[in-house]
Protein backbone atom coordinates (compact mmCIF):
# COMPACT_ATOMS: atom_id res chain seq x y z
CA UNK A 1 0.00 0.00 0.00
CA UNK A 2 1.03 3.96 -1.01
CA UNK A 3 1.87 5.52 1.92
CA UNK A 4 2.56 8.89 -0.45
CA UNK A 5 0.16 10.35 -2.51
CA UNK A 6 0.66 13.40 -4.84
CA UNK A 7 -3.25 15.23 -5.54
CA UNK A 8 -2.90 16.00 -9.64
CA UNK A 9 -6.01 19.01 -9.07
CA UNK A 10 -3.91 20.96 -6.28
CA UNK A 11 -0.59 20.17 -7.76
CA UNK A 12 0.94 23.72 -9.17
CA UNK A 13 4.37 21.38 -10.53
CA UNK A 14 6.54 23.58 -8.20
CA UNK A 15 8.79 20.69 -8.10
CA UNK A 16 9.10 21.71 -3.73
CA UNK A 17 8.49 18.15 -2.85
CA UNK A 18 11.08 16.42 -4.53
CA UNK A 19 13.61 19.04 -4.17
CA UNK A 20 13.21 18.86 -0.26
CA UNK A 21 12.76 15.02 -0.54
CA UNK A 22 16.36 13.66 0.62
CA UNK A 23 15.28 10.11 -0.24
CA UNK A 24 14.60 10.28 -3.48
CA UNK A 25 10.92 9.27 -3.57
CA UNK A 26 9.61 12.45 -6.09
CA UNK A 27 10.76 11.96 -9.77
CA UNK A 28 9.99 14.91 -11.96
CA UNK A 29 10.41 13.96 -15.20
CA UNK A 30 10.31 17.08 -17.16
CA UNK A 31 9.24 20.44 -16.32
CA UNK A 32 5.95 21.45 -14.86
CA UNK A 33 4.81 17.70 -14.70
CA UNK A 34 3.27 15.98 -12.01
CA UNK A 35 5.22 14.47 -9.19
CA UNK A 36 5.84 10.76 -9.75
CA UNK A 37 6.12 8.49 -6.32
CA UNK A 38 9.19 5.97 -7.03
CA UNK A 39 7.34 3.42 -5.29
CA UNK A 40 11.24 1.19 -4.41
CA UNK A 41 12.32 4.30 -2.88
CA UNK A 42 9.05 4.86 -0.86
CA UNK A 43 10.51 2.23 1.30
CA UNK A 44 12.82 5.28 2.66
CA UNK A 45 10.23 7.35 3.75
CA UNK A 46 10.55 7.68 7.40
CA UNK A 47 7.68 9.83 7.72
CA UNK A 48 9.38 13.57 8.42
CA UNK A 49 6.44 15.37 6.76
CA UNK A 50 8.82 17.70 4.96
CA UNK A 51 6.83 17.16 1.87
CA UNK A 52 3.57 17.26 3.48
CA UNK A 53 5.13 20.80 4.59
CA UNK A 54 6.51 22.31 2.07
CA UNK A 55 3.63 22.10 -0.59
CA UNK A 56 2.12 25.61 -0.87
CA UNK A 57 -1.28 24.70 -1.97
CA UNK A 58 -1.05 21.32 -0.04
CA UNK A 59 -1.25 18.58 -3.31
CA UNK A 60 1.00 16.32 -0.51
CA UNK A 61 -0.39 13.82 2.09
CA UNK A 62 1.16 10.89 3.45
CA UNK A 63 -0.99 8.11 4.77
CA UNK A 64 -0.33 9.20 8.42
CA UNK A 65 -0.34 12.81 7.89
CA UNK A 66 -2.63 14.93 5.67
CA UNK A 67 -1.95 18.63 4.84
CA UNK A 68 -5.81 19.61 6.61
CA UNK A 69 -4.58 18.20 9.58
CA UNK A 70 -0.60 19.95 10.24
CA UNK A 71 -0.86 23.65 11.98
CA UNK A 72 -0.30 26.59 9.26
CA UNK A 73 3.08 28.39 9.94
CA UNK A 74 2.08 31.63 11.13
CA UNK A 75 5.13 34.49 10.14
CA UNK A 76 2.95 37.19 12.85
CA UNK A 77 3.72 34.23 15.67
CA UNK A 78 7.76 33.91 14.42
CA UNK A 79 10.15 36.13 16.86
CA UNK A 80 12.87 38.27 15.58
CA UNK A 81 16.50 36.89 15.73
CA UNK A 82 16.75 39.23 18.85
CA UNK A 83 14.03 38.26 20.36
CA UNK A 84 15.42 34.33 19.94
CA UNK A 85 18.99 35.72 21.25
CA UNK A 86 17.37 37.49 24.56
CA UNK A 87 14.80 34.28 25.05
CA UNK A 88 17.43 32.09 24.73
CA UNK A 89 20.29 34.07 26.82
CA UNK A 90 17.58 35.44 29.80
CA UNK A 91 16.81 31.28 30.25
CA UNK A 92 17.75 30.46 34.36
CA UNK A 93 18.22 26.89 35.31
CA UNK A 94 15.70 27.45 38.65
CA UNK A 95 16.62 25.97 41.73
CA UNK A 96 14.12 27.67 43.99
CA UNK A 97 10.64 26.92 43.42
CA UNK A 98 7.20 27.88 44.62
CA UNK A 99 5.19 25.17 46.70
CA UNK A 100 2.17 26.13 44.37
CA UNK A 101 1.77 22.96 41.83
CA UNK A 102 1.88 23.63 38.29
CA UNK A 103 -1.48 22.47 36.92
CA UNK A 104 -1.77 19.58 34.56
CA UNK A 105 -3.11 20.86 31.82
CA UNK A 106 0.37 22.90 31.44
CA UNK A 107 3.11 20.21 32.07
CA UNK A 108 1.00 18.28 29.35
CA UNK A 109 1.27 21.62 27.00
CA UNK A 110 5.34 21.25 28.01
CA UNK A 111 5.38 17.77 26.55
CA UNK A 112 3.51 18.54 23.51
CA UNK A 113 5.78 21.11 22.49
CA UNK A 114 8.70 18.75 23.26
CA UNK A 115 7.32 16.07 20.89
CA UNK A 116 8.35 18.44 17.93
CA UNK A 117 12.07 18.01 18.93
CA UNK A 118 14.15 16.34 16.44
CA UNK A 119 15.21 12.90 16.51
CA UNK A 120 17.66 10.55 14.79
CA UNK A 121 15.82 9.32 11.72
CA UNK A 122 12.47 10.39 13.16
CA UNK A 123 11.72 7.58 15.67
CA UNK A 124 10.63 9.62 17.82
CA UNK A 125 12.05 7.07 21.01
CA UNK A 126 11.31 9.31 23.48
CA UNK A 127 8.53 8.34 26.57
CA UNK A 128 7.87 10.47 29.76
CA UNK A 129 7.04 10.06 33.28
CA UNK A 130 5.20 12.85 35.20
CA UNK A 131 5.69 12.76 38.90
CA UNK A 132 3.03 15.29 40.52
CA UNK A 133 3.03 14.42 43.53
CA UNK A 134 5.81 16.58 45.48
CA UNK A 135 6.15 13.63 48.13
CA UNK A 136 7.24 11.55 45.60
CA UNK A 137 9.45 14.10 43.91
CA UNK A 138 11.01 14.12 47.98
CA UNK A 139 11.32 10.44 48.12
CA UNK A 140 13.47 9.96 44.65
CA UNK A 141 15.72 13.09 46.28
CA UNK A 142 16.17 10.69 49.21
CA UNK A 143 17.08 7.68 47.18
CA UNK A 144 19.12 9.75 45.21
CA UNK A 145 21.08 10.54 48.46
CA UNK A 146 20.96 6.83 49.46
CA UNK A 147 22.95 5.98 46.34
CA UNK A 148 25.38 8.79 47.30
CA UNK A 149 26.24 7.45 50.04
CA UNK A 150 27.08 3.94 48.39
CA UNK A 151 29.11 5.94 45.90
CA UNK A 152 31.18 7.45 48.80
CA UNK A 153 32.43 3.99 50.10
CA UNK A 154 32.44 2.84 46.67
CA UNK A 155 33.51 5.33 44.23
CA UNK A 156 35.16 7.69 46.05
CA UNK A 157 37.53 9.67 43.64
CA UNK A 158 34.02 10.28 42.15
CA UNK A 159 32.15 11.15 45.16
CA UNK A 160 34.91 13.74 45.76
CA UNK A 161 34.71 15.24 42.38
CA UNK A 162 31.01 16.17 42.73
CA UNK A 163 31.46 16.79 46.30
CA UNK A 164 28.74 14.27 47.40
CA UNK A 165 29.64 14.22 51.06
CA UNK A 166 28.50 17.40 50.87
CA UNK A 167 25.14 16.84 49.05
CA UNK A 168 24.40 14.50 51.72
CA UNK A 169 24.82 16.71 54.64
CA UNK A 170 22.51 19.58 53.14
CA UNK A 171 20.34 16.19 52.63
CA UNK A 172 20.35 15.56 56.31
CA UNK A 173 19.91 18.81 57.29
CA UNK A 174 16.46 18.96 55.69
CA UNK A 175 17.51 21.42 52.63
CA UNK A 176 17.17 19.86 49.04
CA UNK A 177 19.99 20.08 46.95
CA UNK A 178 18.42 16.91 44.62
CA UNK A 179 15.36 17.97 43.49
CA UNK A 180 15.53 21.98 44.71
CA UNK A 181 12.37 21.49 46.58
CA UNK A 182 10.41 21.43 43.36
CA UNK A 183 6.92 20.30 43.20
CA UNK A 184 7.28 18.31 39.74
CA UNK A 185 10.15 16.11 38.31
CA UNK A 186 10.08 14.74 34.22
CA UNK A 187 11.87 11.96 33.51
CA UNK A 188 12.35 11.28 29.37
CA UNK A 189 13.02 7.73 28.73
CA UNK A 190 12.91 4.99 25.87
CA UNK A 191 13.36 1.80 25.05
CA UNK A 192 16.57 0.03 25.44
CA UNK A 193 17.06 -0.86 21.97
CA UNK A 194 16.30 2.73 20.28
CA UNK A 195 19.40 3.60 18.51
CA UNK A 196 19.61 6.92 18.82
CA UNK A 197 17.62 7.60 22.07
CA UNK A 198 20.00 8.84 24.41
CA UNK A 199 20.65 11.81 22.15
CA UNK A 200 17.30 12.31 21.31
CA UNK A 201 16.16 12.45 24.98
CA UNK A 202 18.86 14.84 25.41
CA UNK A 203 17.70 17.47 22.67
CA UNK A 204 13.83 16.52 23.44
CA UNK A 205 14.55 17.54 27.15
CA UNK A 206 16.19 20.64 26.13
CA UNK A 207 13.20 21.85 23.93
CA UNK A 208 10.90 20.95 26.91
CA UNK A 209 13.18 22.69 29.66
CA UNK A 210 12.73 25.96 26.77
CA UNK A 211 8.77 25.39 26.69
CA UNK A 212 8.16 25.86 30.39
CA UNK A 213 10.35 28.90 30.04
CA UNK A 214 7.97 30.26 27.61
CA UNK A 215 5.24 29.06 29.89
CA UNK A 216 6.52 30.76 32.69
CA UNK A 217 7.54 27.52 34.38
CA UNK A 218 11.15 26.96 35.75
CA UNK A 219 13.38 24.14 34.87
CA UNK A 220 16.23 22.42 35.96
CA UNK A 221 17.66 19.20 35.08
CA UNK A 222 18.20 16.94 37.61
CA UNK A 223 21.22 15.26 36.65
CA UNK A 224 21.92 13.31 40.09
CA UNK A 225 18.49 11.54 39.68
CA UNK A 226 19.51 10.57 35.80
CA UNK A 227 22.85 9.22 37.32
CA UNK A 228 20.92 7.24 39.98
CA UNK A 229 18.60 5.76 37.19
CA UNK A 230 21.49 4.72 35.62
CA UNK A 231 23.38 3.19 38.37
CA UNK A 232 21.08 2.48 41.58
CA UNK A 233 18.68 -0.57 41.02
CA UNK A 234 16.17 1.40 44.32
CA UNK A 235 15.72 4.12 42.15
CA UNK A 236 15.14 2.18 39.03
CA UNK A 237 12.58 0.15 40.87
CA UNK A 238 11.24 3.25 42.57
CA UNK A 239 10.79 5.09 38.58
CA UNK A 240 8.65 1.42 37.24
CA UNK A 241 9.94 2.74 33.93
CA UNK A 242 8.14 0.39 30.73
CA UNK A 243 10.19 -3.11 30.71
CA UNK A 244 13.18 -2.78 28.62
CA UNK A 245 13.31 1.25 28.82
CA UNK A 246 16.31 3.47 30.33
CA UNK A 247 15.97 6.68 31.71
CA UNK A 248 17.69 9.21 29.33
CA UNK A 249 17.48 12.79 31.56
CA UNK A 250 15.16 14.10 33.68
CA UNK A 251 14.53 17.77 35.02
CA UNK A 252 12.28 19.23 37.92
CA UNK A 253 9.96 21.30 37.42
CA UNK A 254 8.00 24.05 38.88
CA UNK A 255 7.18 27.88 39.24
CA UNK A 256 10.34 29.57 40.01
CA UNK A 257 10.04 31.27 43.40
CA UNK A 258 12.70 34.45 42.12
CA UNK A 259 12.40 36.47 39.11
CA UNK A 260 16.10 37.55 37.29
CA UNK A 261 16.59 41.06 36.38
CA UNK A 262 19.92 40.68 34.19
CA UNK A 263 21.78 38.29 32.17
CA UNK A 264 24.86 36.38 33.70
CA UNK A 265 27.83 36.87 31.92
CA UNK A 266 29.32 33.65 30.41
CA UNK A 267 32.67 32.36 28.46
CA UNK A 268 33.60 33.67 25.13
CA UNK A 269 33.28 30.80 22.69
CA UNK A 270 36.22 28.80 21.53
CA UNK A 271 35.92 28.81 18.06
CA UNK A 272 37.93 27.29 15.11
CA UNK A 273 37.41 28.52 11.62
CA UNK A 274 38.28 26.39 8.45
Amino acid sequence: MSVLAVDPEKCNFCGLCAMECRAGIFVIKEKEALPIVDRDAEALCINCGHCVAVCPPGAISLETMKPEDCTAVRKNLLPAPEQVEHFLKSRRSIRVYKEEPVPREILAKIIDIARYAPSGHNAQPVEWLVVEDPKEVRRLGGLVVDGMRSAIEESPGLADFFHIDHLVAMQQRGEDPIMHHAPHAIVAHAPGDAITAQQDGLIALTYLELAAYSLGVGACWAGFLHFAAMSYRPMREALRLPQGHHCLGAMVVGYPKHKFSRIPLRNEPKIIWR
